[in-house]
């Protein structure tokens, strides 16, 4: 698929909800429910009557039983203001074949697919790029003209990204800064391969800053599981080159394959562990898979969980 309006068409997705998880802001009737209280459709709580302020909404049954006046609260439902995060360093542009997505193009696919479904559902759409700084920031905006101007930035560097050259990634500045720039409630769904030098503190600190400012967090590992984890290449000598900085190295697979797969997947393992403590769902994106069989699968699971 290199058109992403076909995504459109993908009624097994489109035919389900996303309804977020933490109180969110936003400036509409939608799905979600908001930090504001207003006299909308759920009743909320009580608080005590206010001389002066209208009778309109005390509560007359519970005043025949307690003799004190009390107010109905009522929580207001909200749209959503959702923003893509997606990396576009060069590590995404794994691997280097014509046969099948690289993990840029499969992220690129799963957030499309995300915005049409929150396009459906009357939902802010946002989207931010990054490599070693921001590259593109977008507001989450509801009308029309907007949401074809976020598909068509999609478009672009699906058409575009073979001509980017050597883009390093910088993901634990990147999620301060945009921690910093978006100060209302929001949902934040991060794709990224999470293949970073820098301490795994640091990243759990970046994550903390944007739950500290009441977001929610979704992350898509974007992986290739047979060749990125399992290291599944044949016996026989390779030179491996990282796309980012382009320093290469010779080796035979199998003879590191052990060691690497032991080290890769307790950094995976702890990685996922403490993600989860901060209440983010870790969502292991595998570009083996095809992207709408990935995104059903998590939509579903927390359809039942929320």
């Amino acid at each position: 698929m290199r058109n992403l309006k076909e995504i459109q068409d993908l009624r097994s997705i489109l035919a389900l909800d996303f309804i977020a998880r933490a109180i969110v802001e936003g400036f509409i009737t939608g799905l979600h429910k908001s930090p504001y209280h207003g006299f909308s459709v759920e009743f909320s709580e009580h608080r005590p009557y206010n001389s002066g302020e209208s009778i309109r909404f005390i509560d007359w049954k519970l005043y025949a039983r307690t003799e004190k006046l009390f107010v109905k609260k009522f929580e207001q439902e909200t749209n959503l203001r959702n923003f893509v995060v997606l990396d576009t360093s060069s590590s995404m542009l794994f691997p280097l074949s014509k046969d099948r997505a690289n993990k840029l193009e499969f992220a690129i696919y799963t957030s499309a697919a995300l915005m049409y479904l929150f396009r459906k559902q009357r939902d802010a759409n946002g989207l931010i790029t990054f490599s070693d700084k921001i590259d593109f920031f977008s507001e989450a905006k509801l009308n029309d003209a907007h949401f074809n101007f976020l598909i068509g930035e999609l478009q672009k560097i699906l058409e575009s990204y073979k001509n980017f050259g050597p883009r390093e990634t910088n993901l634990i500045h990147s999620l301060h800064t945009i921690a910093e720039r978006l100060p209302k409630r929001s949902l934040i769904i991060i794709f990224s391969d999470l293949l970073i030098d820098d301490n795994m503190a640091d990243l759990i600190n970046a994550l903390q800053h944007l739950r500290y400012n009441k977001h929610e967090v979704i992350i898509f590992n974007v992986i290739d599981q047979n060749l990125e984890i399992n290291f599944e290449f044949d016996n026989r000598p390779y030179k491996f080159v990282d796309i980012e900085t382009r320093q290469s190295i010779k080796i035979n697979p199998l003879g590191i394959r052990q060691t690497y797969q032991q080290k890769v997947n307790q950094y995976f393992n702890e990685l996922r562990s403490r993600i989860a403590q901060l209440n983010i769902d870790f969502v292991t994106a595998d570009i083996n898979q095809d992207f709408s069989e990935v995104l059903i699968t998590y939509l579903l699971k927390r359809q039942k969980l929320y």
